[in-house]
């Protein structure tokens, strides 16, 4: 599979999807279609890791004052599949690979 997790306001993600051809990914837009508890499960079994699909930079994150607390792998998942702005985006799967890509230099691996 090859698909696209994004969100449209982000500058990031419109940044680097301009820069790269996603003719054959699947593009979800997780505002309008928030990411589901079984694609969230898959993408962990390619990364072991849900902290590392969070978004340490979210307003809520912030707002929720976050930064003062210890939080486990569960509070990661649980916060990400409650609010789509702890994705860190975008994050690309390809095949069985996934890249959160959140720079420029990340995203050249697909030209």
């Amino acid at each position: 599979m090859k698909k696209i997790y994004y969100l449209k306001t982000c500058d990031t993600c419109r940044r680097i999807l301009k820069d790269m051809d996603t003719s054959e990914f699947t593009l979800q837009e997780i505002k309008t279609e928030p990411i589901t508890v079984k694609q969230l499960e898959e993408l962990h079994k390619l990364t072991n890791s849900y902290e590392v699909m969070f978004s340490k930079r979210a307003k809520k994150y912030k707002q929720m004052d976050l930064k003062s607390q210890v939080l486990t792998e569960k509070d990661f998942r649980q916060l990400i599949l409650d609010e789509y702005t702890f994705l860190k985006r975008p994050i690309i799967l390809n095949k069985n690979e996934v890249y959160v890509v959140n720079t420029k230099k990340r995203v050249d691996i697909f030209k």
